[in-house]
């Protein structure tokens, strides 16, 4: 016999009429619930979180075997099977526990909302990674032509929320492999965002990692590399200014020596040429008697 009941503090709470196209939402809060063969049904191929922990899905497995699934998957009918909307994870451990049929709710849902409603469930029970979270924002923005403000208004968050947890997609590759895993938290990664040299980034993450470093002593670490990269860059600036500086003060004192234009031309840091002006055969015979003089006095 099939039973009625809503899903309590779960998905529901999170359903709002501001992304749900209406009339493709019916029973709201009341939902029939009903069990079909596990071979019926399917994963959603636009599911956001693409990271299942084996070892935490076994544990699910134990515990569906002894109490079975306490809360039914949400699917909608595609031809003659089940795509799976929210439950993706209960679904993976009812198959590992050996379940032969497990309880659904089957709604009938648009496409353009099937993707949030399965990105709301992994961030309502915290299943996804900071950077799954990440992609999935970025995909509903992409493929569904929204902005940010549009996105934090239909998950009922912060733009700004949305926006740092978009910026975490800059990490390097290997930062951001350790955010999935787990080695990393957000908050590391988003003070990791601050070294934009990948190596540095990497190995900060790394010391991170070994170091058993918190937030707050990540960000003090940044905050030192800024400033020794300041001050490099403050030397580095100031290396050609004193070098030109002479290069105009050697020209000006052959120019009052010589009473004519002369141009110092580098060609690199050791070499180049100086070239002498004169406008008039008197003026060379001039500028030759005072180099003559000039030597006989030394």
């Amino acid at each position: 016999m099939a039973i009625k009941r809503g899903l309590g503090s779960g998905l529901d709470s999170l359903i709002t009429d501001d992304y749900l196209t209406e009339g493709k939402i019916p029973g709201k809060y009341v939902q029939q619930e009903s069990k079909i063969s596990i071979n019926d049904i399917e994963p959603n191929r636009g599911q956001p979180r693409t990271f299942f922990d084996e070892e935490s899905l076994e544990e699910l497995a134990d515990s569906i075997s002894q109490y079975g699934i306490i809360e039914p998957l949400v699917v909608q009918k595609k031809g003659k099977r089940y795509e799976i909307i929210a439950g993706e994870r209960r679904f993976r451990a009812a198959r590992k526990a050996g379940l032969k049929e497990v309880p659904v709710v089957i709604r009938d849902f648009a496409d353009a909302d099937v993707f949030v409603i399965a990105l709301l469930e992994n961030i309502q029970r915290k299943d996804l990674n900071p950077i799954e979270e990440a992609m999935a924002y970025q995909r509903l923005i992409e493929e569904h032509n929204l902005k940010q403000e549009d996105v934090a208004k239909k998950l009922s968050k912060k733009r700004t929320t949305i926006a740092n947890s978009m910026r975490l997609l800059k990490l390097s590759k290997e930062v951001k492999d350790m955010l999935i895993a787990g080695s990393i938290s957000e908050g590391h990664g988003r003070a990791l965002l601050a070294v934009t040299d990948e190596k540095e980034q990497i190995a900060l993450a790394k010391r991170i990692v070994e170091e058993n470093l918190s937030v707050r002593e990540v960000e003090k670490i940044v905050n030192g590399l800024k400033e020794e990269n300041k001050k490099t860059d403050k030397k580095t600036e100031k290396k050609p200014e004193n070098k030109e500086r002479a290069y105009r003060d050697a020209e000006n004192k052959m120019k009052e020596a010589l009473g004519t234009k002369v141009e110092i031309k580098k060609k690199n840091d050791k070499e180049g040429k100086i070239e002498i002006n004169y406008y008039s055969i008197d003026e060379l015979e001039r500028i030759i008697e005072i180099i003559e003089k000039s030597g006989k006095d030394n």
